[in-house]
């Protein structure tokens, strides 16, 4: 959880400076490492359902004739509170045995960065027996994506993945950037949103100087083939919002106490 607690010094888009130019003449990079795939993702907080020794409560993956399968999946909730919310309804269902009883009552909602995750996923995608992740997104969330993509003419009867909302100068423009840190240490960066509201937020300002700005929604997993496979310049400076939940979260988390040699972490505005 250090990266969490790291995140929480520099968190809050109240203090972000929007850049009111597009990103461009920047040198070209190769795709990104897992490595840095992972610590861009180390970022976000996320919840397995576990016991006290940090298992995570998993099932059988079964095929469509209902036979049991090699591997077992267990779920990855976006949202802490409905991560809870499905264990208090796993321990309202009634004539479960003793050892189930005792079993549900020992779960909890274990936090995980998701960038544990996707390491994870990387060290046994080539194995048989392998552990699959189910990611639960947070209702809120799906809807609002969904009402986005239909408002833009898309048919969309489900939304099957996590809803990742980006800002854009306009339809057929780059991504808007903004600015994070004081300005001894600002970094220019291309926020991801896992919250539909952020990424309004955002939007609102820079509609008064680009009215065609709009809300780009993508799925989390085409976010991160576009990380692995692709080479476009910007994809250095992607950089993910966790949800306002998260960062109530994070902001919670005990602060870490630096070296004695480390200069003072910058102060938020």
């Amino acid at each position: 959880m250090k990266s969490l607690v790291r995140w929480g010094t520099r968190l809050g888009l109240v203090g972000s400076t929007l850049l009111a130019t597009a990103i461009a003449g920047i040198a070209p990079v190769i795709a990104l490492s897992e490595q840095q795939i992972k610590t861009k993702l180390d970022n976000i907080p996320v919840w397995l359902i576990t016991n006290p020794q940090g298992l995570p409560l998993s099932r059988p993956l079964t095929e469509e004739n209902g036979k049991q399968t090699a591997g077992s999946v267990t779920g990855v909730y976006m949202s802490q509170q409905e991560a809870q919310a499905f264990i208090a309804e796993l321990r309202n269902v009634k004539d479960k045995d003793a050892q189930t009883t005792q079993m549900v009552k020992s779960l909890q909602a274990t936090p995980v960065p998701l960038g544990v995750i996707f390491e994870q996923v990387q060290k046994t995608k080539n194995e048989q027996n392998r552990l699959l992740f189910a990611f639960k997104p947070i209702d809120k969330e799906v809807k609002g994506a969904m009402e986005l993509l239909k408002k833009n003419g898309e048919q969309v009867k489900q939304f099957r993945s996590v809803p990742v909302f980006i800002v854009r100068f306009a339809p057929d423009k780059s991504y808007v950037p903004i600015k994070l840190g004081d300005q001894k240490a600002e970094q220019e960066v291309v926020p991801l949103f896992f919250s539909m509201q952020d990424a309004q937020n955002l939007l609102k300002q820079v509609q008064p100087k680009f009215p065609k700005a709009d809300i780009q929604v993508v799925d989390v997993d085409g976010i991160l083939n576009t990380l692995q496979e692709k080479n476009d310049p910007w994809l250095d400076k992607v950089v993910f919002f966790p949800n306002p939940e998260a960062r109530q979260y994070i902001q919670q988390l005990p602060k870490e106490n630096p070296p004695k040699s480390a200069p003072a972490p910058a102060k938020k505005k």
